[in-house]
């Protein structure tokens, strides 16, 4: 049944069109090698009939044909440059989709997961009113009984609120993933928040160099970078102006002009704001003009 053709896939269309390419540049350098082979001899040919002593229209033939073949090879040598270029960026095409391939099956992946909650939420949802009703329709009232049902109604709300959140959640990482942003930058972000740390956090984008001290411990981070900064410490930040919401459109302006966030180059240490200094000053003089 030769009608009914499958259609090919993005990489095999590009990985065609490479091997095409590639087959016209081998023909494409053969050629050449062979017009440089035919260069060599034309230009032996004109340097013995010069040596030789050869008249004056024997040697404006030779060098007619001289000029004729070397143009032929500039032609061919300018052609497989060109044909070069075409392999690159076929090579550079078949690569993202070869990436692109793999993210899809990932992103695949993850959303499968999330309908597989989904469908077996339903069947948690059956199991849990079979416990209650077992509890409800009982003739007698018991205390231990009566407990039991109170806390599988509470796990029974939480597991649906939690299976929802996550199935959202998965969703979520499966459209990042197949578009190629895995959010490094709140990943780069998260070993700064141990999670045994009591420390309470706000994720927030830094306008300027800062430092501050946990435990003893001086930290600082580059201007334009993805931090989770102490709440302690947010608003006073946010009050001058050296941090932002991740929602804030100059927030938004300056991840796309740095990249994903990520903090880059050195900094002087006089350019480091000392949050803890500030903290400590805007306390000793409430009414300092922070504008």
């Amino acid at each position: 049944m030769g009608f009914f053709k499958r259609e090919l896939s993005p990489v095999e269309r590009f990985e065609n069109g490479l091997k095409e390419k590639l087959v016209s540049r081998q023909r494409l350098a053969e050629r050449l090698g062979a017009a440089e082979a035919v260069v060599a001899e034309k230009r032996a040919a004109a340097e013995r009939l010069a040596v030789a002593g050869a008249p004056t229209a024997q040697l404006e033939r030779a060098e007619t044909n001289l000029r004729t073949v070397e143009e032929r090879t500039r032609a061919l040598r300018a052609e497989l440059a060109d044909l070069d270029e075409q392999v690159a960026a076929s090579e550079r095409a078949l690569n993202e989709a070869r990436a692109q391939r793999d993210r899809d099956a990932a992103a695949d992946g993850i959303e499968a997961m999330a309908s597989a909650i989904e469908k077996a939420v339903p069947q948690f949802q059956a199991g849990s009113a079979a416990l209650l009703a077992a509890v409800a329709n009982g003739r007698v009232v018991v205390t231990e009984a009566t407990k039991f049902s109170d806390s599988v109604e509470a796990v029974r709300r939480e597991v649906l609120a939690a299976a929802e959140l996550l199935c959202w959640e998965l969703r979520s990482a499966a459209m990042r993933t197949r578009v190629g942003n895995g959010n490094e930058a709140q990943r780069a972000a998260e070993p700064a928040q141990s999670p045994g740390s009591e420390i309470e956090r706000q994720l927030i984008y830094t306008l300027n160099p800062l430092s501050w001290r946990e435990g003893g411990e001086l930290r600082s981070v580059p201007a334009f970078t993805l931090v989770g900064l102490p709440k302690a410490l947010l608003a006073v930040a946010l009050r001058h102006q050296h941090v932002d919401y991740m929602n804030a459109r100059r927030v938004q302006t300056l991840m796309h002009v740095h990249g994903n966030g990520q903090g880059n180059g050195e900094v002087s240490e006089a350019e480091v704001i000392d949050l803890d200094v500030l903290a400590a000053t805007e306390q000793e003089n409430p009414h300092a003009d922070v504008a």
